[in-house]
């Protein structure tokens, strides 16, 4: 038996993420932060005197809504398979 001259190659480097993984990972990240922008603010300057736009429904439904669909969207990038073929 003789031996075979074997050029062994480098691994190839490889993203463990693609394109449309990151596209949708940007997606979410920007849901997220117009969700913590849209709580912001409401605050009295005089801790004596009570703001009721602390309780409007931007601050308690919409932008709580938005982060957590931010964070439905990052789940959803981290899990996509761009490799997968269609059948």
């Amino acid at each position: 038996m003789s031996k075979k001259n074997k050029v062994e190659q480098p691994p190839k480097q490889e993203f463990i993420f693609q394109k449309k993984n990151y596209t949708f990972m940007f997606i979410g990240i920007a849901f997220i932060a117009l969700g913590f922008i849209l709580m912001s603010g409401g605050g009295s300057d005089d801790p004596n005197v009570f703001n009721p736009e602390i309780y409007n429904f931007r601050r308690i439904r919409l932008a709580p809504t938005l982060v957590l669909i931010g964070l439905g969207i990052e789940i959803y990038a981290i899990l996509l398979n761009p490799h997968k073929k269609k059948a």
